[in-house]
């Protein structure tokens, strides 16, 4: 059987944001173990001039459901950006999670071709074939932002591994 775009795309956005999910609890369960307020790490950046870990929670969740939403044609549901906890930044990611599981197969299987424009910055657009914009552009912008909130509670001590970013709560 071949491969689909919606089996490219679907199970790997839900099961990132997952993992994802899951080093957020990681990161609750050692600020508990170190005393410490978790919600702390909500500004920690690696650099002075990147996004706060809550901007790339926010930014892996836009991408996941956003991609899904132009791989299918459909409308993404709006999300305020307001998000200043870690439960607030667990809800996101489980609402983000909830709306995924909605998105249809059907609809998006067969639009490999179709093309998808999005934003790239303020007031530009890019254009691309459905199968490359999942490729090129929507795995790995979700991708980047997880990582890097990965990379952010591992610097900041959570005791985080491959087998949490890779497999979640599975290799628990």
């Amino acid at each position: 059987m071949a491969i689909t775009l919606s089996s490219a795309s679907l199970p790997v956005f839900q099961t990132a944001l997952t993992n994802l999910l899951h080093c957020l609890e990681k990161a609750e369960a050692s600020a508990t173990a170190r005393k410490f307020d978790v919600n702390v790490l909500c500004a920690a950046r690696l650099a002075p001039d990147m996004l706060p870990f809550t901007a790339q929670i926010r930014i892996a969740c836009d991408a996941a459901k956003n991609g899904a939403a132009r791989l299918a044609g459909i409308e993404a549901p709006k999300f305020e950006d307001n998000e200043t906890t870690f439960p607030e930044l667990k809800a996101r990611i489980a609402k983000t999670l909830d709306w995924l599981a909605t998105v249809p197969a059907t609809a998006i299987d067969g639009r490999e071709a179709a093309e998808i424009v999005f934003p790239v910055g303020r007031d530009k657009t890019r254009s691309m074939p459905g199968e490359a914009y999942l490729k090129h552009y929507a795995l790995p912008n979700m991708f980047f932002h997880v990582v890097t909130a990965y990379a952010l509670l591992r610097h900041n001590g959570v005791d985080l591994g491959k087998v949490d970013y890779l497999a979640g709560p599975q290799g628990a």
